[in-house]
């Protein structure tokens, strides 16, 4: 079916949706059709004046069903950056389900993607819409660093992967009301995800599971290790279960890894009194009031943030480590990771899939290309046996 834009950008007036604006500003095809949607079309504009294009501007919003109908049905790719996804993200998703019209966003809630799983995966799948959810820090560098590590150990024997997560950064308005919001329904994310295990296949002749970790110290790194219950364990899960390279018997433990014992001991304790705190309701709402949606950090902070993750994997005796690396992970990276997504899914010779598919079943080898010309490092730092 014909579309009048390849890729559609949905809250490019908000903090990250600016940052992926300008990123598609500078790398979209000289003949790429693109635009910029949201709700307010003279904040649309400013954004559009201030990064020089010339491109069409749609009024959507997230509230107007029909709106993001129009929208769907004028795109093959939509990017969303309007969180928190629990809250406002479902309409744009049934939108592109009904359509046929490829979805990425930045989601890190795993709620939100369970549930848009159960709702809207088998129509999906009958339509030919790819809905991939976590396509920025959370989760491309885990999901595409695990993707990348297996491709260097035999693909027939039991294999385990370690992921340690290292970051230096500020986080934005819009991001830290999206943590609290997941943090505060725990109880409500545990049961999105055990309605989803009892409703995805199950595998024959192979076993893929996601591990929770011991805390430990980590020699090569020179850290602590903790384990990270976010949602990057679970997507690497579906990856694996996807696809037949992660050989018949796949394990992964997910870990943050800060430097020092005192900075895992306050990280542990500040992990706990959050989720503490965001059960009490006055709390939470004085929580979420601290920090605006749209705020984030200044460009300065931005330039000196940096990520790496390494991840260890072992097959047959075969051990090898790898590392992803890239700079600030929240914004200007996530804008990169989220654009070149959603390029992929336009413009590149990809894998046959539909429903809800993680980026490594979706675009495996073509987003870890793009993502290495952009300066995101994917290298292998050891190996032995």
């Amino acid at each position: 079916m014909e579309r009048s834009y390849d890729v559609v950008l949905m809250g490019a007036t908000g903090f990250t949706g600016k940052l992926t604006a300008a990123y598609l500003a500078a790398h979209m095809p000289v003949d790429g059709r693109w635009a910029l949607a949201g709700r307010d079309l003279a904040r649309l504009e400013a954004v559009r004046d201030r990064l020089g294009v010339d491109v069409p501007l749609l009024r959507a919003d997230a509230t107007d069903a029909g709106s993001l109908r129009d929208l769907a049905a004028s795109a093959r790719v939509v990017i969303t950056t309007v969180g928190p996804y629990t809250t406002y993200g479902e309409p744009l998703v049934a939108a592109c389900a009904e359509a046929g019209t490829d979805y990425v966003d930045l989601t890190g809630e795993p709620e939100f993607v369970d549930l848009m799983y159960l709702k809207y995966h088998g129509r999906a799948t009958n339509t030919g819409a790819r809905l991939v959810h976590s396509c920025g820090f959370d989760s491309i560098p885990h999901d595409l660093g695990v993707y990348f590590t297996i491709q260097q150990l035999p693909a027939d024997l039991p294999l385990h992967i370690d992921g340690y997560v290292r970051v230096n950064a500020t986080f934005s308005g819009g991001t830290y009301h999206s943590a609290i919001t997941s943090v505060s329904r725990r109880r409500e994310t545990a049961q999105a995800h055990r309605r989803r295990r009892r409703a995805e296949p199950a595998l024959e002749d192979r076993r893929v599971r996601a591990v929770t970790g011991r805390p430990h110290h980590n020699r090569g790194l020179g850290a602590w290790a903790l384990p990270l219950p976010t949602i990057d364990g679970d997507v690497i899960r579906r990856s694996a279960a996807a696809l037949e390279a992660y050989g018949p018997d796949f394990s992964y433990s997910h870990f943050v890894a800060p430097k020092g014992l005192p900075a895992a001991a306050a990280l542990t304790a500040g992990a706990a009194g959050l989720a503490v705190a965001t059960q009490i309701t006055p709390v939470r709402d004085w929580l979420l009031g601290r920090v605006t949606p749209g705020d984030g950090p200044s460009a300065d902070k931005r330039a000196k943030s940096w990520f790496s993750c390494h991840f260890a994997g072992e097959a047959g005796g075969r051990k090898v480590v790898t590392k992803v690396s890239g700079g600030d992970p929240g914004y200007g990276e996530t804008a990169k990771m989220l654009a070149e997504s959603a390029m992929a899914l336009a413009y590149d010779d990809l894998p046959k899939t539909s429903g809800q598919v993680t980026t490594a079943e979706a675009m495996g080898d073509a987003l870890l290309t793009r993502l290495q010309r952009a300066g995101i490092t994917f290298t292998v730092v050891g190996r032995r046996g």
